[in-house]
């Protein structure tokens, strides 16, 4: 398999250690993404992508909220560090209620360019999820701050945490029955044409105050269930799609240390989440984990897709790398969360521990 030039694995046994902290680190969490930190924004748009419902969060606090995993995502080990509270759904707000310690724009089955997932419904691609993020400027400028100077400093301290680009491949480029993307563009082209919409709205969001922002690479998409039950292959992963798919993640670097270089006091931070991700599936038991294949939900199609509602998981969840066909369980957000934040091979150049102090 070819992977990410800065892939980084651990060669030792990974126990994740994310401590919470007793103050805030920073002063805001916001959530960018897909339904890898989606907390709920899907429960208020019209789609069939949604994960309102049980087994859906059997572990956070035995409630479903909209979480695509049984329990808590990247984002909320992450808030947790920071000493915030959960970033909570943009959508279950009023305009004029925003909280001040952070907001999730994330939206299930949306991606970078805006046709992407449209088969499901409705979803928030990313250029929207910036611009409801310039609508909550106004409004907490509005309501907290007036002197601009203090709600500058508040947005240049606060982090802000991107994963978007997985749905670009699953539900536009590799779903050939839906899409012509494929035929239209070479794997190279595409890639390039996704960091290409990416870097665009991630300047947006400097233009609009952030200057911390975490951006992780798209993870082994060719070893979910959703791919491996579909198609032939030898091993664990479909190792044709993960090549597909290191493009994206070998460009990735390059442009987002064009982005610090150009763009005055900001921080872009290269989270790389694949190579731990692969490792942790080909060595699972090094991770803890027994069974790095199946989904620990009873799946649509032949656990290649969502939980089936109110069916009974697996009993032992934490020994589970994927929750359902697409997403991991809670055990494999925590290991991907604290080499975030412990270790910076992983999030590059700083982690999150370091990347708070500057």
């Amino acid at each position: 398999m070819t992977m990410s030039k800065n892939s980084v694995i651990f060669s030792f046994i990974f126990l994740p250690f994310i401590s919470s902290a007793t103050t805030q680190l920073a002063p805001a969490l916001y959530v960018f993404g897909d339904s890898l930190f989606d907390s709920g924004n899907n429960n208020f748009l019209p789609t069939v992508a949604r994960a309102n419902y049980l087994p859906y969060g059997a572990n956070f606090v035995n409630r479903s909220t909209g979480r695509f995993t049984n329990g808590k995502t990247v984002a909320d080990f992450i808030a947790e560090f920071l000493g915030l509270p959960y970033s909570p759904p943009f959508l279950s707000y009023k305009r004029d209620l925003l909280p001040l310690t952070g907001l999730n724009y994330a939206s299930g089955s949306c991606g970078i360019l805006p046709e992407t997932g449209s088969p499901f419904g409705r979803c928030l691609n990313f250029e929207e999820q910036v611009g409801l993020f310039q609508d909550s400027v106004k409004s907490l400028q509005q309501r907290y701050f007036q002197i601009l100077v203090d709600f500058s400093n508040y947005l240049s301290k606060s982090v802000f945490i991107v994963s978007i680009g997985s749905n670009d491949y699953i539900n536009n480029y590799l779903e050939t029955s839906l899409y012509d993307t494929s035929k239209r563009y070479t794997p190279q082209l595409f890639a390039q044409l996704l960091v290409y919409k990416l870097s665009q709205q991630l300047e947006r969001l400097y233009n609009l105050g952030a200057r911390k922002i975490v951006v992780f690479e798209l993870g082994p998409i060719g070893c979910l269930p959703w791919i491996t039950r579909n198609n032939k292959h030898t091993g664990q992963c479909v190792e044709d799609t993960n090549q597909i798919v290191s493009y994206f993640n070998n460009m990735l670097p390059a442009m987002l240390q064009n982005l610090t270089t150009s763009l005055k006091g900001s921080n872009f931070i290269n989270g790389h989440g694949h190579g731990v991700g692969y490792d942790a599936i080909i060595n699972p038991s090094k991770y803890g984990i027994a069974d790095a294949s199946n989904p620990c939900c009873t799946a649509f199609f032949n656990g290649t897709s969502g939980c089936i509602p109110y069916l009974r998981p697996c009993n032992n969840t934490n020994k589970h790398y994927f929750w359902d066909g697409y997403h991991p369980t809670e055990v494999v957000y925590s290991i991907l969360a604290s080499g975030c934040i412990n270790n910076a091979s992983f999030c590059t150049p700083y982690s999150l521990k370091d990347l708070v102090k500057v």
